[in-house]
């Protein structure tokens, strides 16, 4: 009988690590799967579908890593594209506050189209774009927005600041936007609606926050950065940086 259970250990410590090894495997096919079904989600709209191409969702969820349960504020959300996909991603348990300074007819559409209690729309200033009474934060994004924010009249470093307060310890932080040529700052913000990558950075590191990741998905090295995205034949030149608070 001993000699037999000797034989069973032996034999489970090899499958163990076997099981261990491929674990993560299995995961990341999970996740290749539920992501598949987050974006063909009936709450989706067909205009959603048709940025999908431009805006990555995929690579976007990925990089953001948004997961279920966390609580998650989307900076000047506008129609909600970005804060739709990490309220699907954030489920379930998750909750999702669209930060816009004043309502906005697309988002509206799209929460009475498919109500959801865990998309939520606020109307905050952007210097204080943090929900009443919230709890920790476990993610803020801004989405192809930091450069018109950058034109308007309000205190983006007390904006930083307040972001930093809000977030949980290892939150994150993550901006992605239209790249303007290095070392123009805010040169660009108004005309071509680009903004200088190191001009992001200074401003979010001053709050305290440290660089955890960048991302080269939504990088086009052939782009001259000379114009509006809007006006271009190709893709445009994007950041990505993802911040942690420490």
């Amino acid at each position: 009988m001993k000699l037999l259970l000797s034989v069973v250990v032996a034999l489970m410590f090899p499958l163990l690590s076997l099981l261990s090894l491929l674990s993560p495997f299995c995961t990341q096919a999970q996740e290749r799967i539920d992501g598949s079904k987050l974006l063909s989600h009936p709450f989706r709209l067909s205009a959603d579908l048709k940025a999908d191409d431009s805006r990555k969702p995929l690579e976007f969820l990925a990089f953001t890593q948004v997961k279920a349960g966390d609580r998650v504020l989307d900076l000047a959300t506008g129609g909600g594209y970005s804060a739709q996909l990490l309220a699907l991603a954030s489920q379930p348990g998750g909750h999702v506050w669209a930060q816009n300074e004043k309502p906005s007819p697309a988002l509206t559409a799209r929460l009475s189209e498919h109500p959801q209690a865990e998309l939520e729309a606020i109307i905050k200033t952007f210097e204080n774009p943090i929900p009443d009474n919230s709890p920790p934060l476990d993610l803020v994004s801004i989405v192809l927005s930091y450069h018109d924010l950058a034109f308007m009249s309000f205190d983006r470093a007390l904006m930083n600041q307040r972001i930093f307060k809000a977030l949980k310890s290892g939150g994150h932080y993550v901006v992605i936007d239209h790249a303007a040529k290095s070392g123009t700052g805010l040169q660009d913000i108004k005309t071509i609606h680009r903004i200088d990558e190191q001009t992001v950075l200074n401003e979010v590191l001053a709050a305290g926050f440290q660089l955890e990741a960048e991302s080269g998905d939504w990088r086009n090295p052939l782009d001259p950065r000379a114009e509006m995205f809007s006006k271009m034949t190709q893709r445009d030149d994007r950041f990505a940086l993802r911040f942690v608070k420490p």
